[in-house]
């Protein structure tokens, strides 16, 4: 990739036009309306009677468990951390493995943007090749570069991720508290913001609400920076109780002077020339500020003191038992499944908001409940959620222990911004939701998850998915390709036709699939014939010579058909 725009302008049409040498048997893709329908019957339409609530799951602690809690809290189960997690013994054990996250910050995103066979050529003025831009100085040509260099760092982040649920609870938290990158034309903004929602991602809900109300991102974003004595700008203190705190949909909620009271509460906080957040006790109303009955009629004492009166509006806001339950909800939806019947409101979401509130609005306690429910490990709640694009993208190369190839710095950023490019065609860059309100495919009554497809985006996932099973894509001198060979190698028996099919499966889709399926894999392993000995003996002829080319095609053909056809399956989009 020559340049920053053939690689974030062409990438699609480049992969795409990569598979013509290469003659593959698609299947060809059901319309999106049909796409997880069996007979009459849609996945997202039954009707069931949950079992289990959040008493925790007792039961034997299997592989398809464990595999089922990495689905969930990672962007994309590897077979051996299934098997990290199953040898813990215990739900239990796997829940406080998962949520056992790192407590040092990771490695800033570093140079990696410098070209100098574009044209023009580019390289940062304050930046040398290899060094962290984080705290350089703002400049306008490389910002750009820069807020990339971030998104493929976050990229690469949930690429290569442990068995621990960190960066999926910083995708969620920033679907929650939604901002644009692009808001604030500033690398370092960006990072400071993502950053500050991995740092508080399983600490206090009551510091995060504070921590996110002073960022400069959100400050910028929700215009909390221009609020003031003299202009109040009721925007950030709408959407702080709106769509972070308390909710719309309660019978009883906010009114509109609670917003008027809540921007005065916020006036005075701005950022000053370099960008960091202060308070200006001059720009700060320090009048007595009244809420309504909702609130219980309280008063916050007017003073020039910003910090004291923010504390006493966060702590007023989350005094409401309807907060609890609003955070709640959202964490289902993300990590179970988008209905809430009044089954799982009453035995699920109003136990969680409890144990919030009795840990004093830890997250951590409420998130540990959740994952080690019975409720949580149900078979019902398996399967039920369509992956989003990035549990899609990351999650296939996580499935096939893929890494990508770096040969050089700007190698390394291009596949980055490449992967990022995909994603925005499957209407998901990270860095980047809609609106305020986050991704529509967590809020958005009745179609939630399946929002994520369309005639358009289940035609892009399918390419994605052949064009990685045949043909891959250059990166400098390497190819980013699926090693279908290393992936059948990890299981116990791979000569075994049945138990290679039973070990592929149990990776890549999240129920049981007919039998009718499993017997038209087993013929492409078999090459149409019956014996189990055809593919046996053709891997048995790998093993004693793997430099033998004909013997390594035999191998890799069958497997790549195999995957091509399971990855084209409605089953592989669903976790």
């Amino acid at each position: 990739m020559s340049d920053i725009k053939l690689s974030r302008r062409r990438f699609f049409e480049k992969i795409a036009a990569q598979g013509t040498g290469v003659r593959i048997e698609t299947v060809a893709p059901l319309p999106a309306e049909d796409l997880f329908k069996t007979g009459d019957q849609s996945y997202f339409d039954r009707q069931f009677t949950l079992q289990g609530g959040l008493d925790p799951y007792q039961g034997p602690w299997t592989q398809d468990k464990a595999a089922h809690l990495l689905r969930r809290t990672t962007f994309g189960l590897k077979y051996a951390q299934v098997q990290q997690l199953l040898a813990l013994g215990s739900a239990e054990n796997a829940v406080n493995f998962i949520l056992d996250v790192p407590t040092t910050p990771p490695a800033p995103p570093i140079n990696d943007y410098n070209n100098t066979n574009a044209v023009p050529p580019y390289a940062d003025p304050n930046v040398p090749s290899g060094q962290t831009w984080i705290n350089a100085p703002f400049d306008v040509e490389a910002e750009g570069f820069r807020i990339e260099s971030w998104r493929g760092w976050w990229l690469n982040r949930m690429i290569v991720g442990e068995a621990n649920i960190q960066e999926k609870m910083t995708l969620f938290w920033h679907n929650h508290f939604a901002t644009q990158t692009d808001a604030v034309f500033r690398g370092k903004a960006a990072y400071d913001h993502n950053q500050m929602l991995r740092r508080n991602a399983l600490g206090n809900f009551r510091t995060f609400v504070k921590e996110v109300t002073k960022d400069p991102l959100m400050l910028i974003f929700l215009n909390g920076f221009l609020n003031n004595l003299i202009a109040p700008d009721e925007n950030y203190a709408r959407e702080l109780q709106e769509l972070f705190t308390v909710g719309k949909d309660a019978p009883q909620t906010y009114s509109e002077d609670d917003v008027v009271a809540a921007a005065r509460v916020l006036t005075g906080w701005t950022l000053d020339q370099n960008g960091n957040t202060i308070f200006v006790p001059q720009l700060h109303d320090q009048g007595f500020k009244v809420f309504s009955s909702f609130y219980g009629n309280t008063i916050i004492q007017g003073s020039s003191n910003g910090e004291a009166e923010l504390d006493a509006l966060i702590n007023m806001i989350l005094q409401k038992e309807e907060v609890s339950l609003f955070i709640c909800r959202k964490l289902y939806r993300f990590f179970v499944y988008y209905n809430i019947d009044q089954d799982v409101e009453a035995n699920v979401i109003v136990p969680m908001a409890q144990i919030f509130r009795d840990n004093n609005y830890e997250i951590k306690p409420v998130v540990k409940a959740l994952l080690q429910s019975e409720h949580f490990f149900d078979a019902v709640n398996k399967g039920c959620m369509i992956k989003n694009p990035l549990e899609l993208l990351v999650g296939l190369l996580r499935n096939y222990n893929l890494t990508l190839p770096a040969p050089t710095l700007f190698d390394n950023y291009s596949i980055r911004l490449g992967i990022n490019y995909f994603c925005g065609a499957l209407q998901m860059i990270p860095g980047s939701p809609p609106n305020v309100a986050g991704w529509s495919a967590y809020r958005q009554t009745p179609t939630f998850y399946r929002n994520w497809i369309s005639a358009d985006t289940i035609r892009n996932r399918n390419i994605i998915t052949d064009v990685m099973s045949f043909v891959g894509t250059d990166v400098g001198p390497q190819k980013l390709i699926i090693n279908h060979i290393a992936f059948a190698a990890q299981f116990p028996d791979p000569g075994d036709p049945n138990a290679l099919i039973e070990d592929t499966l149990a990776v890549l889709y999240p129920m049981p699939i007919s039998a009718l399926k499993k017997f038209y894999l087993k013929s492409i392993l078999l090459s149409g014939q019956l014996s189990d000995h055809y593919w046996t003996d053709a891997w048995n002829a790998y093993v004693n010579n793997p430099t033998d080319p004909m013997a390594v095609q035999t191998v890799w053909f069958r497997l790549a058909t195999m995957h091509k056809y399971i990855m084209n399956l409605a089953e592989y989009q669903l976790i």
